[in-house]
């Protein structure tokens, strides 16, 4: 064994303690002393006579007045990255107070090409001074976007990476600080989950619809009259001047994302072969997301290919911004999933390991929108496409050990972890005030309907127009446009989340789902199923529309016998137990069997799907041309579970005759998916809430009870020569029952 020289370790020892000192000098020498001689104390916190000592924490200098502290200047590349077109930092240099507000800010140095030799730097500089003043409360509160974005034209970038370094600098400052009340981060908690990385056969591969179900991907849809309602609102009379052409219901843009470096994500998007190209491609603790897009608006443009990085888009996660260059980007020339939607732009976004990104998470991809206002300027806005990639495709850490030890963490975590789903839902109701408010308007309406139906059906061509104009806004309203159709999907995810861990927030990230759904549980209390099935599904209204359809054709109409019918019934119960026992082994394998519902194919995805698909539906409702609501009657599996709890409901609103049944069978005949049974009574599984039974039970043309009375009142008229009088519409006021006097039928 040779022994050591120890001249040598002499020398090694000095040069280690040398290269420590220098780092050591380096470290204790943050930016921010390079550049306080570029601005004027009392130009970047106002009254401020002097800067003071750097604090020993974090890169902070204090501005004093009089020996007393009245801010705190630093550097926003000593905390966030501000790398802009020309690949090197941007420089700024801010203040912020004790109320959390910034106070001031100066741009000290730069690179950026386009302001070298192009755009003045004045212009940059006078957006730059508009921050004085931000609300860093308000900036926490809104997850960086509660202040309006001033883009300069031609600078588009370089704004947005100042804009977002001062946000986020400024947050971080402030935070580190406790500023206007601001707690700080909790980094000794760390992270609680992380992406489950299966390897081998041990991936699973799905389907487009099934991780579109279930938030693996998610989408933010936006049409053309919703984007020039979004610059009206802005009041920029120029933006306003220079509407978007076209339909207002034309699609601006489709633009979906999903995280790909989950693995059964990667795998079913992306196919074997192309995810292997991705593994290779990201380094140890990278990730990769895909973003789809179609429509009018493309959220690549152009910058990309001047400048090598994308300006329309960027990934925001708490105070973490990433924006993507094109080496971090890879085009995609098809997605693997067979039922997937066909795309104009297919591509896939590199996220580097140091950026501070969490794949378990929720963050948003943040979209710039812009629009000229005249030869050279453009006004922008922004729209956000929330993400949380769901529990099934991460994993627990041993983290969690430590918390359990330690509940102070395990709270502040749990804290932490349901405020940002809970930002992130509601943004999106914020997005989605609008429709949601039509929504609860529509289902005012049809409550009142409903409480009242007995006035509103007395008049006949009132309740059926009614329903007509209420059906057509179900399928294009609800349907076409909001994709509000709600699934048996949403059910066993209901019932998989309430055994595991149930969080409100989840249920909360689609408003019109969510109301959909409160909605039809308060009415299965009043009227069962029927409100839903019947009024409010968007499929069942596109059955009913086209079997109207093909009546004014005159295509004949088939009555299945009644023994055949009541034995058909049972056929959408044993789909939903089955589907309902297999969910209970796995969710993932239920919801793609659950594809026996077509309203994937035929509202979501408007019959952009494979073939199969589209035959599918295409002959379900061809059945229900022949037969009303062939599918609803005998194959949905979500009619089956909301039939079940509806045989709780408190009241029986619909009226019936002691003679119903025997010896009339008029309202039985004419029920469209044959909910009477023949001797009269109504089975509540089955029946879909048309009113068109309370119609005629109040006919006093139609119905032989009304009839009668009538001519009773007639003659008795004219026995006592009273005046004669047209023949009454309503049966109000005669003999009754309702169905609880009458035996209930079983299923």
């Amino acid at each position: 064994m040779m022994k050591p020289d120890k001249g040598r370790s002499w020398v090694i020892a000095a040069l280690a303690i040398v290269i420590g000192f220098l780092a050591g000098t380096a470290q204790a020498e943050p930016l921010v002393m390079k550049f306080l001689d570029k601005a004027n104390v009392g130009d970047i916190v106002p009254g401020a006579t002097e800067y003071g000592q750097l604090r020993p924490d974090i890169p902070v200098v204090e501005a004093l007045k009089d020996g007393k502290v009245v801010g705190y200047v630093f550097l926003t590349s000593d905390f966030v990255t501000t790398t802009g077109y020309s690949g090197k930092p941007i420089h700024t240099l801010m203040g912020v107070d004790d109320n959390a507000r910034v106070t001031g800010v100066r741009l000290v140095k730069h690179s950026e090409p386009i302001v070298l030799i192009g755009i003045p730097e004045s212009k940059i500089t006078a957006v730059t001074e508009k921050y004085a003043g931000l609300d860093l409360i308000a900036e926490a509160s809104a997850g960086g976007s509660a202040h309006d974005l001033d883009i300069v034209s031609g600078a588009t970038v370089t704004i947005i990476v100042i804009d977002d370094s001062i946000v986020r600098a400024g947050l971080k400052v402030a935070r580190s600080l406790g500023l206007g009340g601001l707690e700080p981060e909790l980094a000794s908690a760390g992270p609680t989950r992380s992406l489950a990385m299966p390897s081998g056969a041990d991936v699973k591969i799905s389907d487009w619809q099934t991780l579109a179900g279930d938030g693996s991907i998610r989408s933010l849809r936006l049409d053309i009259g919703q984007v020039n309602t979004a610059f009206e609102e802005t009041g920029d009379a120029r933006a306003i001047k220079r509407p978007e052409k076209g339909a207002p219901d034309d699609t601006f843009i489709d633009m979906q994302m999903a995280l790909v470096s989950a693995p059964e994500i990667g795998r079913t998007l992306l196919g074997g072969d192309e995810y292997a190209n991705l593994l290779e491609w990201l380094d140890e603790g990278e990730q990769a997301i895909l973003v789809a897009g179609r429509g009018k608006y493309s959220f690549k443009g152009s910058g990309y290919v001047r400048g090598g990085i994308f300006d329309r888009i960027q990934l925001i996660q708490g105070d973490t911004a990433v924006r993507f260059h094109d080496k971090q980007h890879k085009r995609l020339g098809k997605l693997a999933a067979e039922d997937a939607p066909s795309f104009t732009e297919l591509d896939i976004f590199k996220i580097k390991a140091g950026s501070g990104f969490d794949p378990a998470e929720p963050f948003r991809l943040q979209l710039l929108v812009q629009r000229a206002v005249g030869a050279i300027d453009k006004a922008f806005i922004t729209f956000d496409l929330g993400y949380r990639i769901p529990d099934r495709h991460t994993e627990k850490l041993a983290v969690e050990t430590a918390e359990v030890a330690n509940p102070q963490i395990r709270s502040k975590v749990a804290v932490s972890d349901t405020s940002e789903l809970s930002h992130l839902w509601k943004r999106i109701w914020l997005q989605k005030r609008v429709e949601v408010v039509v929504l609860i308007a529509a289902l005012v309406i049809l409550t009142a309907v409903f409480f009242f139906q007995m006035q509103v059906t007395r008049h006949e061509r009132f309740t059926y127009w009614f329903r007509i104009g209420f059906l057509v806004f179900t399928l294009v309203g609800l349907g076409w446009y909001a994709n509000a159709q709600l699934s048996v999907v949403n059910v066993l995810a209901f019932f998989s989340a309430v055994m595991a861990d149930f969080s409100w927030s989840a249920f909360l990230m689609d408003p019109l789902v969510f109301v959909l759904w409160f909605s039809v549980a308060a009415s299965l209390l009043f009227w069962g199923r029927g409100v839903y099935c019947g009024w409010l599904c968007p499929f069942g209204a596109l059955q009913e529309l086209t079997n109207k359809i093909a009546r004014f054709f005159r295509i004949p109409q088939y009555t299945v016998p009644w023994g055949l019918h009541e034995r058909l019934w049972p056929i959408k119960y044993m789909v939903f137990l089955g589907l309902f026992g297999l969910s209970l082994y796995s969710l993932e394998m239920a919801e793609r069997y659950a594809e026996i519902e077509p309203f994937k194919t035929a509202i979501i995805l408007k019959f952009q799907r494979g073939w199969p698909y589209i035959l599918f539906v295409v002959v379900l409702i061809g059945a229900g041309l022949f037969i009303e609501r062939f599918y609803c009657r005998y194959l949905c599996p979500l009619g089956a579970a909301l039939a079940i709890p509806s045989r709780l409901r408190m009241f029986d609103w619909l009226k019936r005759y002691k003679e119903c049944g025997d010896p009339c069978q008029r309202c039985a005949k004419e029920c469209m998916v044959q909910a009477i049974h023949p001797e009269g009574n109504i089975n509540p599984n089955e029946c879909l809430q048309c009113l068109h039974c309370q119609v005629l039970y109040q006919s006093a043309t139609k119905c032989p009870v009304c009839i009668k009375t009538e001519a009773k009142r007639a003659k008795f008229r004219k026995q006592n020569g009273l005046d004669p009088i047209a023949p009454a519409s309503t049966g109000i006021g005669q003999p009754r029952v309702g169905n609880n006097s009458t035996p209930q039928p079983s299923t």
